[in-house]
């Protein structure tokens, strides 16, 4: 969880209800909405499969403005037929009446469970209601509205400076299953007040999702309905930032930062959960085959059940890396749990070593690093464990 304090950016209001979509009078609509049209950019999922709010959504964003963001939870909208996309764009339709702004500059968005229609009579009543309830403290409130079997909300705000401007950036999702490349594997919006061309909204966020969303994995799951958003309103008043522009670099950080800091969150509340693990590949023949070896270990259901068991099984960690189809030579490999040297050119260091190993298994939070001896390719990758909860929550979902 992130305990930082919210900063909220200039020209930005948010609103979110319980609408009766979940049960118990839970947040279920969530909207965010800038007083003026806002540069935006997007990434969306590459599952084959596309849930109706992405199809109504991508190419609206795709054409650079964006003015609201309309979401809900517990129903995503998704293998629905027609019927589907034209409640998704009746969504939109309602919102501009609300909002008086055009449809095309609303972007919609569900999460939940796939394969039911949704129900536009309680839509038809909350999104109306959405939009007088818009203010400028429902940030966190949307967050908690966007969640499904996340157990905490989640929310990362930076400051940057940019020709004596204070800017904003404020970034939420919602994730903790169906994670896995490739794009976001979730939901995440972010917001900034500050001027930013739209080239450089989309490059940098492209460049945040590389390192961020498309470094974690919970379940190799990657759904149908994932969208991670930015708009940048320019109320800040700074000059426009671009490549090359003097806060180019700052804006870019800030934004990885925010994402990582989201990304890293979506593991440790993955479903059942106990555990966030850092897996680290060093001395890659190359950063691609870095990567690959990165995400088999990640993705490994043998090794993840053997985190969740706190079983220092290097064994499952060096058969991953081995199958991950990246140059290895098994005579050179050397693993290691934090600090703790297990593995020297391919050969265990003993039951001692361990025993020490061990223990940074009980850890909340630790690093494996496998150093390849190859070169100078490196890569690392966010995992969780998997747990007996795990199957115990999605084999509920629906019941």
């Amino acid at each position: 969880m992130n305990n930082m304090p919210i900063i909220v950016p200039q020209g930005f209001r948010f609103s979110a209800r319980a609408g009766g979509l979940k049960k118990a009078g839970k947040l279920d609509f969530g909207l965010i909405f800038s007083e003026t049209p806002a540069n935006c950019a997007g990434v969306f999922t590459r599952n084959k499969v596309v849930a109706a709010p992405v199809q109504v959504s991508a190419p609206r964003i795709s054409e650079g403005l964006c003015q609201a963001v309309l979401i809900n939870s517990a129903n995503a909208n998704a293998c629905t037929g027609e019927r589907g996309l034209q409640d998704a764009l009746d969504c939109g339709k309602i919102l501009s009446r609300s909002l008086d702004i055009p449809e095309q500059l609303i972007a919609v968005s569900s999460t939940g469970v796939i394969g039911v229609p949704l129900p536009m009579a309680i839509f038809a009543e909350q999104i109306p209601l959405l939009a007088e309830e818009l203010g400028d403290g429902s940030a966190e409130a949307v967050a908690e509205a966007i969640m499904t079997t996340d157990s905490f909300p989640k929310v990362s705000s930076r400051t940057i400076v940019a020709d004596g401007r204070e800017c904003r950036l404020l970034g939420l999702a919602k994730g903790a299953g169906m994670i896995h490349p490739d794009m976001a594997t979730m939901l995440a919006f972010v917001v900034t007040d500050a001027c930013v061309a739209s080239q450089f909204l989309d490059q940098s966020l492209r460049d945040a999702v590389g390192h961020s969303f498309n470094r974690i994995t919970v379940d190799r799951d990657t759904s149908t309905n994932d969208m991670a958003l930015i708009l940048a309103n320019g109320e800040a008043g700074n000059q426009e930032i671009a490549a090359g522009s003097a806060s180019a670099d700052a804006f870019s950080k800030a934004l990885r930062e925010i994402l990582l800091d989201l990304a890293k969150m979506i593991v440790r509340d993955g479903e059942g959960a106990t555990k966030l693990v850092r897996i680290q590949i060093d001395g890659a023949a190359n950063n691609d085959d870095a990567m690959l070896a990165a995400r088999s270990v990640a993705t490994s259901a043998l090794v993840k059940t053997a985190f969740f068991g706190e079983d220092a099984n290097w064994g499952r960690i060096i058969a991953a890396v081995g199958y991950s189809g990246a140059d290895v030579d098994p005579d050179r490999v050397r693993i290691l749990f934090d600090d703790i040297p297990m593995v020297e050119k391919g050969l265990g260091l003993g039951s001692d070593q361990e025993v020490l190993a061990t223990e940074i298994l009980k850890k909340q939070e630790f690093t494996v690093t496998v150093d390849l001896g190859l070169g100078q390719g490196s890569a690392y990758y966010y995992t969780s464990d998997l747990t007996y909860d795990y199957v115990r929550i999605n084999a509920d979902y629906r019941t």
